[in-house]
């Protein structure tokens, strides 16, 4: 039994003394174990709104209109001289589960937006800064600090659900019944982390677009860009072309998946014939040259070093709407560059006309933090624990065909063992959804199902699926129906609006069908209705 166990039954029992306001410092720092302490603990009033503290760099929304809870911060002692921190809100109105709500890019700060949807639901909810205070795409805090890269890897995330649940149970003197997480993109990574390294901490998981392979897809952030590099080649693609290319791939793949709609749902079985942007004699504009037509052969396909050692899939056909994130004019995303100049410790004059196979060599022997995700899920497994993952068809942030490579690679590091991976790890991809929420005005492609991130974008006071809260369109509660239920999800209806931020009238829904299943139209009926689809 693990010392927090311990602590856990001394709570539960009485052997910590909560003050008269279980809702203040004194009461919490009463359930703390040595090396952490109380930043705050106050309550909020139903209908208030909870203000981020000032000093959250990026996570900085104040989530509106909450339900009445506990407002927790609490600061840890980690390894060597660093710390970290989370944040944890206790609704008074608790559904006995616990939610904790995972980070983007290089981010550290306490999600609370994120949190307050949790809140919503029921769930006694946390988010943890990793150690750090910084924006998505800022690794700068990772110089010559291996300390805080590994809190930033796995150890905060694990750290702050530990600790987080020693508080719940005290607070409400009751034990947790079902413990959950909800992340993207690195949130989807420290969801996956979570299953490796530390599978007693979450009954369920859901993991959007996962960051996954961390010392493979940084150094791939800087290769990719660079083949679009310097903007003064005659092979360079100017962003302002990536529209026409997006029109073109729409044009050639929308129908070649079986129905006209706007939406390209199969762009690995798409026959692009890229040449077909090529300039004709004379012509300058919306079109491409014969070095530009090499560069984008480049660019969809997946990236392998000259010995073969160093391979990562690239973007997906449909996902050209997205990539001024990862191939903008001014040089490589600060996720590639940071990287290797802060993570590796290459340093800051570092640049990325300097990258060769050594870095990708580095990365791979290194994988600071030890953030890069496993295959071995027999734990995991053998605990009984869930594992649902997604990835949008257009995501141009992390590559879309990162996550079947994924769930490839467990199947067969288990397959040996007779372990049916799909009984505890099922993902679907989402046709014209990019990285982790969202679609273009091109395909308007259904892409809501209350994934990790996404009801802030129909806005602050959302949670679930507005007019459909239920486990057929709500990822986390067809994910709570596994664990609690047992009923394995097939399929989760994707919603899009009308009008987002009014999300009162749908302008389409589908059905996600969980690979190697996928969506067809049965040929009659309103295309636009999820009932005139099935998996098959």
């Amino acid at each position: 039994m693990r010392w927090y166990e311990y602590l856990l039954r001394g709570i539960l029992a009485g052997g910590a003394h909560a003050s008269k306001n279980k809702c203040s410092p004194s009461a919490i720092q009463a359930a703390l174990p040595e090396g952490a302490s109380v930043n705050f603990a106050y309550p909020v009033k139903a209908g208030e709104t909870f203000k981020v503290p000032q000093s959250d760099t990026f996570y900085k929304t104040d989530p509106t209109g909450l339900p009445a809870l506990c407002a927790v911060s609490v600061q840890v002692k980690s390894v060597g001289d660093s710390t970290y921190g989370f944040g944890l809100f206790l609704p008074d109105e608790w559904n006995d589960r616990f939610l904790a709500v995972g980070n983007g890019g290089f981010a550290g700060g306490i999600h609370y937006l994120d949190m307050s949807a949790g809140a919503r639901y029921g769930f006694a909810t946390m988010s943890t800064d990793t150690g750090h205070n910084s924006s998505v795409v800022d690794g700068t805090w990772a110089a010559n600090a291996p300390e805080k890269v590994e809190n930033w890897g796995h150890l905060a995330m694990h750290g702050s659900t530990v600790t987080a649940k020693l508080i719940t149970a005290s607070y409400y003197k009751k034990k947790i019944s079902y413990n959950y997480y909800s992340g993207c993109s690195t949130g989807g990574r420290q969801g996956l982390k979570e299953a490796e390294e530390y599978p007693e901490d979450f009954d369920g998981i859901v993991a959007g677009a996962p960051a996954w392979f961390t010392k493979r897809m940084q150094p791939w952030t800087v290769k990719i860009a660079l083949y679009n590099l310097p903007a003064t080649a005659d092979y360079h693609i100017p962003p302002v072309l990536y529209p026409v290319i997006g029109k073109e791939v729409l044009k050639q793949c929308d129908s070649q998946d079986g129905l006209t709609d706007s939406i390209i749902s199969d762009p690995v079985g798409c026959k692009f014939e890229p040449e077909k942007l090529l300039c004709a004699e004379g012509a300058t504009d919306d079109c491409l040259t014969s070095p530009q037509l090499n560069t984008l052969y480049n660019i969809y396909h997946d990236t392998m070093s000259s010995n073969q050692t160093y391979p990562f899939p690239s973007f997906y056909l449909g996902s050209e709407g997205d990539w001024a994130a990862n191939l903008p004019a001014s040089g490589p995303s600060p996720l590639g560059t940071h990287y290797v100049q802060y993570f590796l410790g290459l340093g800051k004059d570092w640049q990325p006309k300097d990258f060769n196979e050594d870095i990708e060599r580095l990365a791979d022997e290194q994988d600071p933090g030890n953030a890069t995700v496993g295959y071995d899920l027999s734990a995991y497994h053998r605990k009984g624990g869930k594992i649902l993952s997604y990835h949008g068809l257009s995501d141009a942030s992390i590559p879309t065909g990162s996550t079947p490579l994924f769930h490839d690679q467990v199947q067969q590091q288990l397959s040996s063992t007779g372990v049916d991976v799909n009984s505890f790890f099922r993902y679907f991809l989402v046709p014209g959804m990019g990285h982790c929420s969202r679609t273009t005005d091109a395909f308007k492609a259904p892409w809501y199902f209350a994934g990790p991130n996404q009801a802030s974008v129909l806005g602050n006071t959302v949670h679930s699926v507005p007019g459909f809260e239920d486990e057929q369109h709500d990822a986390l509660l067809a994910m709570m129906a596994w664990v609690e239920k047992g009923k394995a999800p097939e399929a989760i209806i994707a919603t899009k609006y009308e009008d987002e931020s009014k999300h009162d009238k749908v302008h389409r829904q589908r059905p996600l069908c969980m690979l190697p299943k996928v969506a067809k139209y049965k040929g009659q009926g309103n295309a636009d209705e999820a009932k005139n689809w099935e998996c098959k």
